[in-house]
């Protein structure tokens, strides 16, 4: 279900890394205190989520972000993932320091990148196997709940996921024929696997590394937002760190600026992303540095 429509190469890009429910809302509060103070980013040519930030790229296109940054800044129910109805809770598998654990295991166990993503798939086909089969509609539900709408907006948005029987990587947009909603549930499904039609798709922050700055290839200006502040659990050799992708991306001609929380903010990130009762912390931080960052990503933007 990958793209393949060709676009001509974009002047403005904007790529939104992943990082759990903490990190979509330093990005909403980044991207709102940049837009605050005169510099809105979200009119990118192209937008490019993973993970969290797939679900930030459908929000920001399609919702204004002074009441995206208002949501945020609710703590919600920590037994309801952020805008889901009432209902069952999302168990997507096992909670975030098993799933560390996994993912320092399949690491260790792995060749390369490619031999990576075949593992996550396989874990996740293992546990789609013995599920009660009702987590992927209860999740769709969710995620729809947070979204604008099931359209693609008109603004070229490329959402990241992983095929969970190829390992191959899978970009959707609005020529894919899937909807925004399930590209997106495709590209958070780090646990469980995401079925679309016939095929399982995981978290797109497998594909390479959370950000998948890679996919701006060809644009002038390419804006990085990381909440995971480039941090790669990968070794070096596999080149997925974000460095190496920003390296290429310079190397292409294109000018990159790289935005990570700041140091007194890191403690809300990585472990504790999950933890929903930090949204608000999450995203006052980013809107603060949003305020504080504006001139600089003007001068680079405009």
């Amino acid at each position: 279900m990958s793209s393949s429509s060709s676009s001509p190469a974009p002047e403005r890009a904007l790529v939104l890394g992943g990082g759990g429910s903490t990190g979509n809302a330093w990005l909403i509060g980044l991207l709102a205190g940049l837009a605050e103070a005169g510099v809105d980013v979200t009119a990118a040519d192209l937008t490019i989520g993973t993970s969290a930030g797939s679900t930030a790229a459908a929000q920001v296109v399609g919702t204004p972000l002074p009441e995206l940054y208002a949501a945020a800044l609710t703590a919600p129910d920590r037994h309801r993932p952020t805008g889901a109805p009432p209902g069952p809770r999302r168990n997507p598998g096992r909670p975030v320091p098993d799933q560390l654990q996994r993912l320092h295991a399949t690491i260790a166990a792995s060749s390369d990148i490619t031999d990576f993503r075949r593992r996550m798939g396989a874990a996740a086909l293992e546990l789609d196997a013995s599920a009660d089969g009702f987590w992927a509609p209860r999740w769709r539900s969710t995620v729809a709940a947070r979204l604008p709408g099931a359209r693609w907006p008109e603004r070229r948005v490329l959402v990241t996921a992983v095929d969970a029987r190829s390992g191959q990587p899978v970009t959707f947009d609005r020529d894919s024929g899937v909807d925004v909603v399930d590209a997106v549930a495709a590209s958070c499904s780090s646990g469980l696997p995401y079925r679309i039609g016939d095929e399982l798709y995981i978290d797109g922050g497998y594909r390479a590394n959370a950000e998948n700055a890679d996919l701006a290839a060809g644009a002038a200006r390419v804006l990085v937002l990381s909440p995971f502040g480039g941090r790669s659990l990968h070794p070096f050799a596999w080149g997925t760190h974000l460095q190496t992708q920003v390296d290429a991306l310079r190397a292409g001609g294109s000018e990159v600026l790289t935005v990570f929380p700041t140091p007194d903010a890191e403690h809300l990130f990585g472990e504790r992303g999950m933890e929903l009762s930090l949204r608000p912390d999450a995203a006052r931080a980013g809107h603060d540095q949003g305020h504080d960052l504006a001139a600089s990503v003007a001068g680079f933007w405009q």
